[in-house]
């Protein structure tokens, strides 16, 4: 793995308290403060001392590899998280724990949601297809609906928001007795949760006041979604779920998407052994799915001309491993929507492993 230097001088004061953490830096003085050594390259770090708070840091704080002990496994666990390979054939493949390939997965899905926040587009200037991708957390007792836009044109990822859903569907009584047992003892998913975590997205994706012309299938949670985003002018067009799924099908942007996420994430596989635990591990390694769809993916693998955020003049080439994860993002300078903050602090709670690890702030974030 190769390491993008750090800049000839450190760019802002990473202490959050600092009151040149953020803002006008134009008066910010530091000092230099030696080196440190380490056994990786490169293994001088210069070290410096902030004018204002008396803060050390060094080179090594803007670094996304920052308090890593093997940062030589980002950049490789980036490609296979997103190449459906599942944490314990990872895990295998490198010879080390699977808690160390999800601690890597989840630096990279945090990192993930501040790099689409600090670059998407704050408005939508175009149609927009919006369904519902289905999936599981922890057992099929509690499936997930994981709520997805895409650009009709560009096929851009815009963003998700989730919802815990009740299993529905046939069941023998044995399984519905089972239903009532859990849900007895860890309780019943919010039926409206459909309608306000798409209304949620809505709002994270179009804050302010526009036109949007919005293309979904025929759920009726959709319509009720949509009377809580009174900001929006909204045009909702709906089509049939059974309508053939071609390019011409005005949902075909999404549902190409549904078939990538299934396609790159085995924790997505309709019937898998590799299944997320936690909705909140499924959260992050969507996010580092949407980087790699927007950024790094072509639109079309036999032509090679665009990527999704080329075809919306966010990038003008397709970005590789190195430019996404060169630098360290810092959630303090990056403001997330309230939804996505869940995301990044790990605040996503799964109802049978009711405390799961949460995302602490330190001071290496």
């Amino acid at each position: 793995m190769t390491h993008t230097d750090a800049p000839q001088a450190p760019p802002f004061c990473p202490n959050p308290e600092c009151r040149f953490h953020r803002g006008d830096l134009t008066h910010w003085r530091y000092v230099r403060a030696g080196f440190f050594a380490r056994k990786l390259n490169p293994h001088s770090i210069q070290r410096y001392r902030c004018g204002a708070c008396g803060r050390y840091f060094s080179d090594q704080t803007f670094r996304l590899t920052y308090w890593t002990k093997r940062p030589d496994l980002l950049h490789p666990i980036f490609h296979r998280l997103v190449s459906c390979s599942g944490a314990r054939q990872i895990a295998r493949e490198f010879k080390i724990s699977p808690e160390t390939v999800l601690r890597q997965a989840a630096r990279l899905g945090r990192h993930a949601l501040l790099w689409h926040e600090l670059h998407r587009p704050r408005r939508v200037e175009e149609p927009l297809a919006l369904d519902g991708f289905e999936s599981f957390e922890y057992s099929q007792y509690h499936p997930t609906a994981w709520h997805v836009a895409a650009g009709q044109k560009s096929h851009f990822f815009y963003g998700f928001t989730d919802s815990e859903l009740r299993r529905k569907g046939t069941m023998t009584g044995g399984q519905r007795r089972k239903r009532e047992r859990l849900e007895a003892e860890c309780g019943r998913p919010d039926p409206k949760s459909i309608e306000i975590e798409v209304a949620g997205l809505l709002r994270i994706l179009a804050p302010d006041s526009q036109p949007l012309e919005l293309h979904t299938d025929e759920h009726p949670a959709y319509p009720r979604a949509l009377q809580r985003v009174p900001h929006l002018a909204i045009n909702h067009r709906t089509i049939s779920s059974r309508a053939a799924r071609t390019a011409q099908n005005p949902l075909f942007a999404i549902n190409l998407l549904d078939l990538l996420i299934r396609h790159s994430g085995s924790n997505h596989k309709r019937e898998t052994i590799a299944a997320s635990k936690r909705r909140q591990c499924a959260a992050e390694r969507m996010a580092i799915f949407l980087v790699w769809r927007n950024y790094m993916k072509w639109f079309s693998e036999r032509k090679k001309e665009t990527s999704p955020a080329m075809r919306l003049g966010i990038t003008d080439h397709l970005l590789d491993a190195d430019e996404v994860l060169d630098r360290r993002l810092f959630p303090t300078r990056v403001e997330l929507p309230k939804r996505w903050e869940d995301y990044y602090w790990r605040r996503i709670v799964t109802r049978m492993i009711p405390n799961g690890a949460r995302h602490q702030k330190r001071y290496a974030m």
